[in-house]
């Protein structure tokens, strides 16, 4: 029989715990899926021989122990029984919607427990080495500790209970520890029941303040060894020897099939954003950094290749009174700008372009009707210089690249033959002054 334990010392009292923040509201849990069945465990390895024990540190002085009482015969084990045959795990259910969290039910019941095997033969106990000496043990630095809170009844999950204020009180001293017998060889385990259903977790309490660490007592001297056996006294423990090298672990069995996973239940709405923080204040502007140092002025470019221009226009009123017919050309009987005698009229609605090359032409003139123009060189229509618009009151503008291929050509800008309509040069368009029309002819190359 073991000897009587010791006093516990006395707990230490529980200092003030803080304040908890305020928790969060749970999201409703939905109902848990059946647990399947739990797979066959495999056997049980065989244990290893002893590793060494390193040297151990002194012991603080223990408090004084009880006496042993007498230890009586250990009694022969029995053969182990055969393990039954683990049932076929079950299907999972699928995970219900998140139902609110409501009022800890009782805990169901729990599933039977399968029938445990007779304990195996007792193995023989191996030679125990010398135990060496004791090394000194440092002070405990634990605190004391509060008192626990009280644990509700298990039933469907539900609202989380609050917890109590937890204390750890000081650890009394440790009474000598009695002769033990020779272990028997460990049984088959028995196949698992199925779990049952788990009940709602009750709600959390608030967390009570933390109290200072109490001072740590004095370890009490360690007491003399009660004496062994039926009647003899036992002696003062010898030192204790090295111990064996840890054997091989032994194999793991196979694991059980895995139920099938329940379905994830539906994640639930995101909270509102935050309100967006002031802006911080703008930092002072930096001191404006020197001017750099003024580049190498780059190459001249090449010269421009416009060889010669000239501007003609008219002005409504009084230029252009009458309609102009399809097939007749607009006239620009005035004179604009001009670089020279390469670009001159010879009437007015006609235009020479003394030199062979090319020439870009722009024009634009106020039309009254629907209507087209199109450019012309010595009578022959350009057929890709023709513009003009469907509807309203507006000008018709026009530009074009048109290269000559004999000296002299003459130009005009033509209402084109074959279309129906008479056009009008509008006077005064859009206001009480005379509006102008222009053609500008420049060559380029």
């Amino acid at each position: 029989m073991t000897g009587a334990t010791g006093e516990i010392g006395v707990t230490g009292a529980t200092g003030v715990t803080g304040f908890t923040g305020v928790t969060g509201i749970t999201g409703a849990m939905g109902v848990a899926g059946i647990t399947g069945v739990t797979g066959v465990t495999g056997a049980i390895g065989e244990t290893g021989a002893v590793g060494t024990t390193g040297v151990t540190g002194a012991t603080g002085e223990t408090g004084a122990i009880g006496a042993t009482g007498e230890t009586g015969e250990t009694g022969a084990t029995g053969a182990t029984g055969v393990t039954g045959t683990t049932g076929a795990t079950g299907i999972t259910g699928e995970t219900g919607a998140m139902g609110s969290a409501g009022v800890a039910g009782a805990t169901g019941a729990t599933g039977a427990t399968g029938a445990t095997g007779a304990t195996g033969v007792t193995g023989a106990t191996g030679a125990t080495g010398a135990t060496g000496e004791t090394g000194a043990t440092g002070a405990t630095g634990t605190g004391a500790t509060g008192t626990t809170g009280a644990t509700g009844a298990t039933g469907e999950t539900g609202a989380t209970g609050a917890t109590g204020a937890t204390g750890t009180g000081a650890t009394g001293a440790t009474g000598a520890t009695g002769a033990t017998g020779e272990t028997g060889a460990t049984g088959a385990t028995g196949a698992t029941g199925a779990t049952g259903e788990t009940g709602a977790t009750g709600a959390t309490g608030a967390t009570g303040a933390t109290g200072e660490a109490g001072v740590t007592g004095a370890t009490g001297a360690t007491g003399a060894t009660g004496a062994t056996g039926v009647t003899g006294a036992t002696g003062t423990t010898g030192a204790t020897g090295a111990t064996g090298e840890t054997g091989a672990t032994g194999a793991t069995g196979e694991t059980g099939a895995t139920g099938a996973t329940g379905a994830t239940g539906a994640t639930g709405e995101t909270g509102a954003t935050g309100a967006t923080g002031a802006t911080g204040s703008t930092g002072e502007t930096g001191a404006t950094g020197a001017t750099g140092a003024t580049g190498a002025t780059g190459a001249t470019g090449a010269t421009g290749s416009v060889l010669g221009f000239a501007d003609f226009f008219a002005l409504m009123p009084p230029d252009n009174a009458a309609t102009v017919a399809p097939g007749t050309d607009v006239s620009f009987p005035q004179d604009g700008p001009t670089s020279g005698g390469a670009i001159v009229r010879t009437g007015p609605s006609t235009f020479n372009l003394s030199a062979i090359g090319t020439y870009m032409v722009v024009f634009q003139v106020s039309i009254d009707e629907a209507g087209q123009l199109i450019l012309t060189i010595n009578g022959v229509d350009l057929a890709y210089t023709v513009v003009g618009r469907a509807t309203g009151t507006s000008q018709i503008v026009g530009m074009a690249l048109v290269q000559t291929t004999v000296l002299n050509s003459i130009l005009t800008i033509r209402n084109p033959a074959g279309n129906s309509t008479a056009l009008t040069i509008t006077p005064f368009a859009g206001g009480t002054r005379p509006v102008s029309a222009h053609v500008v002819i420049t060559r380029l190359a």
